[in-house]
């Protein structure tokens, strides 16, 4: 007596298949026709097109009259629900800690919400003396390394709303207090890769941030290193600055975003003095 084969996990060439096309699929805005789709994952025309067409029945894809596959309701809905903040921080984890060891000052991981910085995760320097905040601590975006990081690499029409909603506080003598002053300082980080707050949150701290960077190379978070000036000198910037750029980095990248610096040149750049 013949007994019917158990029907095994899918290989995971298939997995890995479906997941292409959805991914092409996403990266279209306007959606994909089978012939881009083939081209675009190398998947062959009838392969391609029996996914397609499980995944459309099972309502994860839409396939339009004009011939186009976009993403369905079912897939949105899901995505829609995903809780991004805590995938950030698991994927951030492990490598804050790595650059927690290195630098042996305060590491932190923030993201914009309401035109505020909002801390999501702190690992605290094991020094007595040291800087630290606590997370779910909100902070300006002026006068914060890190709020000027997401805001540098921010889509242009985001950025408007965003400094269109700066409050400007002085909090120490070396507060940025003007939108000119912001945006000259937002484009020198556009270039450096990096932002630096110089005393402007408090006076004897500076801290050293850079973008975790998401689709089309825009900020989704960031990260920075903050201590006290007598430790973190203007002369350890610049390899500051290469640690938490190659952090950053890898975080996008455990997030499944291109791995980019958002400047190539940032980790060469040789820095002898800080300026607001």
């Amino acid at each position: 007596m013949r007994h019917p084969k158990k029907k095994g996990p899918a290989p995971v060439g298939v997995i890995s298949k479906v997941f292409q096309i959805l991914e092409a699929i996403q990266g279209a805005p306007s959606g994909l026709p089978l012939k881009s789709i083939c081209q675009l994952t190398r998947i062959n025309k009838s392969t391609a097109h029996r996914f397609l067409k499980h995944l459309e029945r099972d309502g994860y894809l839409m396939h339009t009259e004009s011939g186009v596959y976009l993403i369905g309701p079912r897939l949105a809905q899901m995505a829609a629900r995903v809780n991004h903040r805590a995938t950030l921080q698991a994927a951030a984890q492990p490598i804050l800690w790595e650059l927690w060891k290195s630098t042996r000052e305060t590491v932190n991981l923030a993201v914009l919400d309401q035109a505020t910085v909002l801390y999501v995760d702190v690992l605290e320097s094991p020094h007595e003396f040291r800087l630290s905040s606590r997370v779910g601590t909100r902070r300006q975006l002026h006068a914060t390394a890190l709020g000027k990081a997401l805001a540098a690499f921010l889509p242009e029409e985001q950025i408007e709303d965003i400094l269109g909603a700066v409050t400007f506080q002085p909090l120490t003598p070396k507060t940025i207090m003007n939108l000119v002053q912001l945006r000259q300082e937002l484009e020198k980080i556009r270039q450096q890769g990096y932002a630096v707050d110089d005393e402007e949150t408090t006076l004897g701290a500076r801290c050293v941030s850079a973008p975790i960077l998401g689709a089309g190379q825009h900020a989704i978070a960031a990260i920075s290193v903050s201590g006290p000036v007598t430790r973190v000198a203007p002369s350890q910037v610049a390899t500051i600055a290469q640690a938490v750029i190659k952090a950053a980095a890898e975080i996008s990248a455990a997030m499944g975003f291109p791995r980019n610096e958002p400047v190539a040149a940032a980790s060469r750049r040789e820095t002898s003095s800080v300026t607001s």
